[in-house]
């Protein structure tokens, strides 16, 4: 099971995107505000977990690390946190890299996940 699925029951979108362009802003707003990078979801609208689902996305499409199913992620803000455990301190540091190069990522926020 991917980490869209497993974090957030979503089957991967067609055209979702880990570093999507911001959709148009709707017209009650006159089109004038832009979307907070970390709100964009996977096709670009506005979405509360966005930073956290393009990072799962990310995670996905990397598949290196399709065998981890306890580490979990969240977002405050800009900032990614990741919790649970992972099997290797070199695999949390190629996953906090990865988090790092989404869009939106201000900060990786690892303290909360156990190695070994």
């Amino acid at each position: 099971m991917g980490w869209l699925q497993r974090l957030f029951g979503l089957e991967k979108p067609e055209d979702a995107q880990v570093n999507p362009e911001p959709a148009a802003a709707p017209e009650e707003t006159g089109g004038e505000e832009s979307i907070a990078p970390e709100r964009l979801g996977l096709n670009g609208e506005y979405d509360q977990s966005g930073l956290a689902k393009r990072v799962a996305l990310a995670f996905d499409e990397d598949g290196s690390f399709d065998d981890i199913d306890s580490l979990y992620v969240a977002q405050t803000g800009g900032t990614v946190v990741l919790k649970g455990s992972v099997p290797s301190q070199d695999i949390l540091d190629q996953l906090v890299q990865v988090a790092q190069g989404v869009t939106g990522a201000t900060d990786v926020q690892s303290d909360q996940v156990s190695v070994g």
